[in-house]
């Protein structure tokens, strides 16, 4: 695929796309959350080049949306399955989703929908969802204890392309060599040349090494993991309680993420956390073993009965001794004892091996000394052996972990997008739930209909469900929509746009039926608030003018065209109007209380459909909602004198009402 093909995608953004691993199918199949992973695109930016893509695949021109309200129209009906996500993964997701008058994309989102709609969402499946994100690549990952090494110019870029987690150094010879492993813990030589040379210092030589990053710099998997762990966890759970197939073993990897810290090193091995422990508490222990030495002491000195002969003290003093020599002499025992204490208590404090407490014993000597004191070499030395295998164990355990997870990365990968995709399932299924919605059937261009609507109820209405009264309505070519004010022919309107827009989307539409032809575009025009100037009167009448040069394929709905000028000539202009759509085929509704003056003087006989208000209640109209075919619907104004003529015997308003006759 072309790239820079796609609407909206220039050569920066092409670059950005092609480091992804497979950006056609990411495109292909409108998945966000990789898109977005490309550097410097956003989800709202990866939305928009994902539809654009989905647009070139079906050679869609797009525009079907061709007025602002019909525009208006889609965007609230996608903010109400917005709302029904869980994830804003979902939520940018559905921007994908688009009217189109493309019959292939209608079917390939159908096709979606209709699996979508048979899931029943969970209430802990939707609270596992709320922890589900994007995976995070995590490539900013830097070790800065290891370096590659290599002779070579083009070996040296080939690593920094393979493992960028590492410094790559170039080296002459071992005397290179021997330098950099005194600046890094690890040296890793790439040469085959450098095998059997003798170097001071952990200097292995790996000509394979960039064929297994994940054995020379585990961290790289280990950090994606540990960077995505909560999400990792939660589209487990997902899979688990929405009974989801997957080709990742679930098991395996929570295991894997249980071994995992959050920041990257390897937990729940015992022998890690104690020589991790040891080496955290090595100075506090020392400090408490010659505690534990001097409280020994001074209790025993305390205790003890000394008695120095004048001749012996003499002779002490003479050969310049102290109270060292004094304690060798009359508390060697207890000296011995106390010391003994202490390198217990180092040894039973940091929990030591064998080895380890040979050389913790070191740390108190045998002299006697007061007060005791720790030998800061033996400790240095026990800090050096003891960060040494702590260092052993976790790089070990780093490259076993790593390697159990790296196996799981794809899967780990589809897991999650599965788990996302999921929630755009359940936002469709719940607003098909929610507004009892059905699959609509599409019809050949030549059939008898322009759309036949059973049982809809308008999303748009800010009513309950069971509080909207449900519509029929069909209409095929032109049609004129009369009905008293308040009777419902504008959410008549919009009942028709809703439905048309979400067909065309390929989504279940709310109805319990619903025929249609697939239109080309949806010209939608709101009630004009209040009369237009004369530049604006021109250029409404060039809009309809256009229209209906071009417009076959359209579904036109216009709500009360007259309000734009007089009425006299607005019902001129809107039956000029119906007469150029009647001749292109089109498929038409206009709302108007003109339909009459409009009928009379259209050159066809244009069908004039009617929301008949059937009485007045309690000063409140009484409305069949759905239209009447063939049937000018009687005004408020004829109703309320017919009401009055009916009450009150008088001529004046039986007068009034043979006006409307």
């Amino acid at each position: 695929m072309d790239l820079e093909s796609i609407p909206g995608v220039g050569e920066k953004t092409a670059s950005a796309l092609a480091e992804l691993d497979d950006p056609e199918r990411a495109l292909r199949t409108g998945d966000v959350a990789t898109l977005a992973r490309a550097p410097g695109i956003t989800q709202g930016r990866a939305a928009r080049i994902a539809r654009g893509a989905i647009r070139r695949e079906h050679d869609d021109p797009g525009g079907f949306l061709a007025t602002d309200r019909a525009r208006e129209i889609y965007r609230t009906l996608l903010s109400s399955l917005q709302d029904r996500t869980v994830t804003s993964y979902a939520a940018q997701r559905l921007e994908t989703i688009y009217p189109s008058c493309r019959r292939s994309r209608i079917e390939e989102v159908q096709a979606f929908a209709r699996e979508a709609v048979t899931r029943d969402p969970d209430p802990e499946v939707l609270e596992a969802l709320a922890d589900v994100r994007p995976l995070d690549d995590a490539g900013d990952v830097r070790v800065r204890d290891r370096c590659l090494a290599t002779t070579d110019a083009e070996r040296y870029s080939e690593a920094r392309e393979a493992i960028p987690e590492l410094s790559v150094e170039v080296v002459e010879d071992a005397r290179d060599l021997a330098e950099l492993a005194r600046g890094y813990a690890t040296v890793i030589a790439l040469d085959e040349s450098f095998a059997g040379v003798d170097v001071e210092g952990d200097v292995q030589v790996r000509p394979d090494a960039l064929e297994d990053p994940a054995e020379v710099v585990p961290e790289r998997a280990l950090a994606f993991f540990a960077r995505n762990r909560d999400t990792l966890r939660a589209a487990i759970a997902v899979h688990r309680r929405a009974g989801l197939e997957s080709d990742c073993d679930l098991d395996a990897l929570e295991d894997g993420l249980e071994r995992l810290a959050a920041d990257g090193t390897v937990a729940g091995d015992d022998e890690l956390d104690r020589l991790t422990v040891a080496v955290d508490d090595l100075d506090a222990a020392a400090s408490a073993a010659e505690s534990v030495a001097n409280d020994r002491l001074r209790e025993a000195i305390r205790e003890q009965d000394v008695t120095i002969e004048g001749s012996d003290l003499l002779s002490l003093v003479e050969r310049g001794a102290g109270v060292d020599s004094l304690l060798s002499r009359e508390l060697a025992d207890e000296y011995a004892a106390a010391v003994e204490s202490a390198r217990e208590h180092l040894v039973d404090a940091l929990d030591l091996d064998a080895g380890e407490a040979e050389i913790a014993r070191r740390a108190f000597g045998d002299e006697p000394t007061f007060p005791v004191e720790r030998d800061e070499n033996a400790i240095s030395r026990l800090r050096e052996e003891l960060t040494a295998a702590k260092e052993r164990r976790a790089a070990r355990l780093k490259r076993e972990l790593a390697g159990d997870l790296a196996a799981q990365r794809e899967g780990a990968t589809r897991l999650v997008r599965d788990a996302l995709e999921l929630d755009v399932e359940y936002a469709i299924a719940r607003f098909a739930r929610d507004f009892e919605c059905t699959m609509p059937t599409f019809v050949d261009a030549d059939a008898e209909v322009g759309f036949a609507i059973d049982g809809g109820r308008s999303p748009l209405l800010d009513e309950p469900l069971e509080a909207i009264d449900p519509v029929d309505y069909a209409v095929s070519g032109v049609a004129l929509l009369s009905g008293v004010n308040s009777g419902g022919k504008t959410s008549t309107l919009d009942l028709v746009a809703s439905v048309v827009v979400l067909a065309h989307m390929g989504l279940p539409v709310p109805a319990a039926d619903v025929r249609l032809r697939r239109f080309d575009d949806l010209h939608y025009h709101a009630k004009s608030q209040g009369t237009l100037d004369a530049g604006a009167f021109e250029s409404t009448v060039r809009e309809f003018a256009d229209l209906a040069d071009g417009g076959d394929g359209s579904l036109v709905l216009v709500d009360e065209l007259e309000s734009i000028t007089e009425p006299g000539a607005s019902a001129k202009i809107i039956a000029g109007i119906l007469e150029a759509l009647e001749e292109k085929s089109a498929t038409a509704v206009f709302v108007s209380h003109l339909a009459g003056e409009i009928r009379e003087m259209a050159d066809f006989d244009v069908t004039v459909d009617g929301i008949e208000a059937v009485g007045l209640v309690d000063g409140e109209l009484e409305v069949n909602r759905s239209p009447v075919k063939d049937h000018l619907a009687r005004s408020t104004p004829e109703l309320i004198v017919e009401k009055l003529a009916r009450k009150r015997d008088s001529r004046f308003y039986g007068k009034l009402l043979e006006k409307f006759e």
